[in-house]
This record gives C-alpha cells, structure tokens and sequence, in this order.
C-alpha cells in the first residue's frame, strides 16, 4: 500500500519507518522540498521510503497520517491540500498541547469544547478522519511490545469503513487490544487522556507505558 505520513519529527519517523517495514510504500512529507530530517529518513530507511512536501505525500498515499505537532496540524494539512486529501483515510495522530504557559501543558481545544480531530473532520470534510496511537509515546506506537504485558490501543471517526481499514493496520503493528469509542468526538477524550499521561510520564520516568482496561 501506498501511504503519506506528514511530518518529521519522532512520531512521523516512527509510524513512516514501521510501515516501512512492513513492506509498505512510504513518502514522508515536509513543509519544504528537500528538507533534511525527511531526505535522512528516506536513505536510511531503505527501499520503499520516500521523501517530499506536505502535498506530494498526500497526493501519493492511500491512507495519510497526521504526525505534526498538534498546533500546526490544521496548517500542515491545508499545505497538504484539500484535492489530495479527498475521498482517503486521513488518521489524526496529532495532539492540541498548548505549552505558550509552561508545563504541564493545556490543550487548545479546551476552551471550546471540542477536539483537534473534530476540528480537521470539519475543515477537510471529503476527508475519512480517523483519530489513533495519540495516547502513547512514539516508541510504544510502532512497538506495542516495549509495554510488558497487554494494553489498549484507542480509534474513533465517523466512517466504519475507514476505522476498520487503521484497525487493521495498526493489528499489523502489533497491536492486540484496539477500542472503537465511536464518532469523532470521541477524540475529546483521547486527546484529553494526554493530561494525564503527562502526569504518569513525570511520576514513571519513562514513556514506555500504557493503560488496561479491565471489565
């Protein structure tokens, strides 16, 4: 499969390089034609890894991943452009931190109500937006074995379809335990989760963790 993943930094590399590997045609996306991060990534990644903008990553994938800092995701999509997003599985990995008051952050969404996910569903709305992997750290998103023992993965969109498709991705991943919490709303509780793991990261020293949830 064909996939776009949009952004350069640890959570872009991650997913780009796991999708990689699993036989997966890869082009990362940047905001510049020959950025240095992505034309790195791509060599050391090997065959099937390329490098281009926000646009011609999202005009090459079947599915697009959004792996941009939460405050530039909006803009990094509209760079993207809406013609190349229309119709596809956009996954929204992103999270709307907002650290302009130090730490611990708040989110940007908090004011009003809403989510980052629901903000992009309504600005792309020819868009399958799918929230995913927001609730754990980059290393643990493309390896679900770093965590001992299971844990649960989270999604949610409103299209079926377009949850069943991340959902078998990510089981390819290496993800066992992955909840449907419904429309796109429920990315206001996914993206709010990360108050908290913040606060377990401060407590644990360590981002190699996750939640259970026990019945």
């Amino acid at each position: 499969m064909k996939i776009g993943v949009l952004g350069t930094g640890m959570v872009g590399s991650a997913i780009a390089s796991k999708l990689v590997s699993l036989g997966h045609e890869v082009k990362m996306g940047s905001r510049e034609a020959g950025n240095e991060k992505g034309r790195h990534w791509a060599t050391a990644a090997g065959a099937g890894a390329s490098a281009g903008t926000f646009a011609e990553a999202a005009k090459f994938g079947e599915i697009v991943f959004s792996a941009t800092l939460g405050s530039a995701a909006i803009e990094a999509l509209q760079a993207a452009g809406k013609e190349n997003l229309r119709g596809k599985v956009l996954v929204d990995v992103s999270n709307p931190l907002d650290f302009s008051k130090g730490m611990p952050p708040t989110l940007l969404t908090a004011a009003a109500g809403d989510s980052l996910g629901e903000r992009i569903q309504r600005e792309f709305p020819d868009a399958k937006v799918v929230k995913a992997l927001n609730t754990v750290n980059a290393s643990v998103m493309a390896d679900p074995a770093r965590v001992r023992g299971e844990s649960d993965l989270f999604v949610c969109g409103n299209d079926p379809g377009a949850k069943e498709k991340v959902t078998t991705l990510l089981r390819n991943f290496g993800w066992k335990s992955i909840l449907d919490l419904g429309d796109i709303t429920g990315a206001r509780g996914m993206e709010a989760y990360l108050l908290l793991w913040l606060r377990l990261y401060g407590l644990l020293k360590t981002a190699d963790f996750n939640i259970r949830v026990v019945r």
